[in-house]
């Protein structure tokens, strides 16, 4: 492990229910420096220019960088890269809080989610293990109701990411919400979370 990096990323596969653990190359992660350029790389070597935004074959990348979760001045910060509904291409999406300081500290520098789940699904990651948990009593729920109702179940330290309405429904305009307030808002990636039936990720570290 680097000073900077876990060097391990985790593939969530939605159709399949499995997660796999995969090294995070470190040569690769210095060169695009993690967030926004490391989340690209991965997204284009995995071949998603000819796939359809909303379809199967898309991903969404929750990405972490070098500084996310250390002392330095907005280092809560993650993205989250995916192939836009809006443009058609590759668009990256950035917010605060403590979630991705959260999923740092469970020894994450980033998922890979991929597929679409059989029913609304949500998932915990609990310091280095990954779960799928049934999320069909939240849908229709707003974010910060989801929020609070997810930290009842798992405890007030948890981290809530997870989309409302507008995201189930795949409105071009969902944000991503995290910590009740903080969104990445850019570029449709809420309803992207929404076409993989992904109603949360809840992180505890």
């Amino acid at each position: 492990m680097s000073r900077s990096y876990y060097e391990k990323l985790a593939r969530i596969d939605l159709t399949a229910g499995t997660v796999a653990v995969e090294p995070l190359e470190l040569e690769k992660a210095q060169r695009y420096i993690g967030g926004r350029g490391l989340g690209t790389k991965i997204l284009y070597d995995e071949g998603i220019a000819t796939v359809d935004p909303l379809g199967p074959g898309n991903k969404l990348v929750y990405i972490t960088g070098p500084m996310t979760g250390t002392p330095s001045p907005s280092s809560g910060r993650y993205m989250v890269c995916t192939k836009s509904p809006l443009t058609g291409m590759i668009a990256c999406s950035n917010s605060g809080g403590i979630w991705g300081a959260k999923l740092k500290h469970a020894g994450w520098d980033g998922l890979i989610v991929e597929g679409v789940a059989k029913e609304w699904t949500y998932l915990l990651v609990d310091d280095g293990e990954i779960s799928f948990h049934s999320a069909e009593q939240y849908v229709g729920m707003k974010s910060e109701d989801m929020d609070e109702a997810l930290r009842k179940v798992h405890g007030e330290k948890a981290s809530v990411l997870n989309i409302g309405p507008a995201g189930e429904h795949q409105a071009l305009l969902a944000a991503i919400i995290n910590d009740k307030d903080r969104a990445a808002g850019r570029s449709g990636v809420g309803a992207v979370m929404g076409s993989k039936k992904l109603k949360a990720i809840v992180v505890k570290a």
